[in-house]
């Protein structure tokens, strides 16, 4: 949960080098407007999805953290990075350094940040990507977002509810 005051730091999640060419964009959307209001992108930092993110916000002077597979801090332009030697395992250490996910596009491991937001009451909004049943098929709902910037709009309302705060 964010400090009053802080600024809420944001995991953009999704394909890397599955990604489309659109969820790249996308993410580069997303990166670039979560910077210029003020929010700390946080990514796996790998490429597609992960690399956009972090290249629109770095573009928009924006601080970005990379929790990074593998044990070499090399491969990200993310303006920390962090290698944590966990491999998909460092997917929720993604999801614990962030007030809220914002999901773009879907992968296997996209599937599991969402999931493991949702167990641990980390807010997600997706802007395409996996639609999320129970058991019963029944639609869990998941804020879904059909625009870069509607998508960061939601997610920054997420951050703020959960918080008291807009955290800037």
């Amino acid at each position: 949960m964010t400090t009053p005051g802080a600024r809420p730091y944001v995991a953009v999640v999704g394909p890397g080098d599955g990604a489309s060419p659109d969820d790249v964009a996308a993410a580069r959307d997303v990166g670039r407007l979560l910077a210029t209001a003020g929010a700390v992108v946080v990514t796996g930092g790998l490429g597609g999805v992960m690399a956009g993110a972090t290249e629109g916000a770095r573009e928009s002077g924006g601080l970005t953290l990379a929790l990074l597979p593998g044990t070499s801090r090399d491969g990200t332009d993310a303006t920390v990075a962090v290698p944590t030697g966990l491999g998909e395992a460092r997917n929720v250490l993604v999801v614990r350094a962030a007030d809220a996910v914002l999901a773009v596009g879907g992968s296997w491991g996209t599937l599991s940040e969402i999931a493991l937001a949702r167990r641990t009451g980390v807010p997600v909004v997706c802007l395409g990507g996996w639609r999320v049943s129970d058991a019963a098929g029944a639609d869990l709902a998941l804020p879904r977002a059909s625009s870069a910037p509607q998508a960061v709009t939601l997610v920054l309302e997420l951050v703020r509810d959960a918080s008291g705060t807009m955290n800037r």
